[in-house]
């Protein structure tokens, strides 16, 4: 009977018939020795996000291992070279998080542009009773309506976050290596930029790009003093692709006016200078949390393993 290591909890059903289903915690992070042991023996590894899928834990699994499933699109946290040397298909869950992801970073934006943490700690710790009913000078927020957005990082998750903005009659920038030109027709007639234009241009910026070295800390303190003064920075992607040290800078100086992440450059750690901010919102890594996304994840990891286990292709293989 196949062993399938599943490393968290799952919120749904994994259906895996005639396999031996191991799990692991339902949070948290294993060490590389937990890990290690946790996936012994294992035919078939689903990995979360953080799971580190080193040279060294595909070893431990033993030479039966035949595909690793991560629950999540990103797969940075695998060793892709020591999975091809070992032979081994690792997939990902690329459609299933789209619409979540893309809800999310609209939920930080609006949070975000219109002051809304800082506006429910007011109303509900008792300070607005003490202050008195607002003045209209106070907590004003920013327009949204018919206002510039760019989106780095031309994917799924990006497109399904500009075709949002539709509702809002909002102008479209995007940044990719190459044209889109599914893009720059209707709906969204958007127009590619370079990521510094569009960076000046942009009056909320909303980030989609998997991280690698290319990628990493790709919103700097240099791009960071780019932007508008009223500019929103949102982050739905993965924390190192901003310098969390220039965005804490950056949001107490004012030099944007606010930001959105759910993603943090140490998760779960924030940096210390980012917790007691008024213009960030936050959010403890949730993009893909709903329930049809979660339910779309772990049914494409299991048709992924069993389909491998049976001898067929992978629905969704990465490039490895």
């Amino acid at each position: 009977m196949p062993l399938v290591c599943v490393s968290r909890t799952l919120p749904t059903r994994f259906d895996c018939p005639g396999a031996e289903i191991r799990f692991g915690p339902d949070h948290g992070v294993m060490s590389g020795d937990e890990l290690r042991a946790f996936v012994k023996g294992a035919d078939a590894i689903v990995s979360w996000f953080c799971d580190r899928v080193t040279d060294e834990v595909i070893a431990a699994a033993g030479p039966q291992l035949k595909i690793i499933a991560n629950y999540a699109v990103g797969y940075e946290n695998i060793d892709l070279a020591a999975a091809r040397r070992r032979g081994i298909i690792v997939t990902n869950t690329p459609d299933a998080v789209t619409e979540g992801t893309a809800d999310m970073a609209w939920a930080l934006l609006l949070a975000a542009a219109r002051r809304l943490i800082h506006a429910d700690r007011f109303a509900r710790s008792g300070e607005w009773a003490t202050h008195g009913i607002l003045g209209p000078s106070q907590m004003i927020g920013a327009s949204i309506a018919g206002r510039t957005l760019f989106i780095v990082g031309a994917g799924r998750i990006g497109r399904a976050t500009a075709l949002r903005s539709l509702g809002w009659g909002m102008r479209t920038l995007y940044f990719a290596r190459t044209p889109k030109p599914e893009w720059e027709f209707a709906p969204l007639n958007a127009r590619r930029v370079e990521l510094d234009e569009g960076l000046r241009e942009a009056d909320f910026v909303s980030l989609h790009t998997p991280l690698n070295e290319s990628t990493r800390h790709l919103i700097d303190a240099r791009r960071l003093a780019l932007m508008k003064p009223s500019a929103v920075l949102i982050n739905t992607s993965r924390g190192p692709v901003i310098d969390e040290s220039a965005l804490a800078d950056a949001l107490k100086k004012k030099t944007i006016a606010a930001a959105g992440l759910d993603v943090f450059e140490n998760e779960p750690r924030l940096h210390p200078d980012l917790a007691a901010l008024d213009n960030l919102v936050t959010a403890p890594h949730i993009g893909s949390a709903t329930v049809d996304s979660r339910r779309m994840m772990t049914d494409l990891c299991a048709a992924n393993i069993r389909a491998v286990l049976n001898g067929k292709p992978p629905l969704t293989p990465v490039p490895v």
